[in-house]
């Protein structure tokens, strides 16, 4: 168990969760990353940006 970076919600994680995984927080809806699983470490997840087709 780990708490959200935005709301401070205690976030139930499964088992076998991998860095770099993209998990939602249940409370306030964030995309958080997974950054580390031993302890489970999650921060603010990247928003992607359009390319335009550049």
């Amino acid at each position: 168990m780990t708490q959200c970076v935005e709301c401070g919600a205690d976030l139930t994680l499964h088992a076998d969760l991998e860095v770099g995984e993209i998990v939602d927080c249940t409370t306030c809806g964030a995309e958080l990353e997974v950054i580390d699983v031993e302890p489970p470490v999650l921060e603010k997840a990247p928003e992607l940006e359009e390319d335009w087709g550049e």
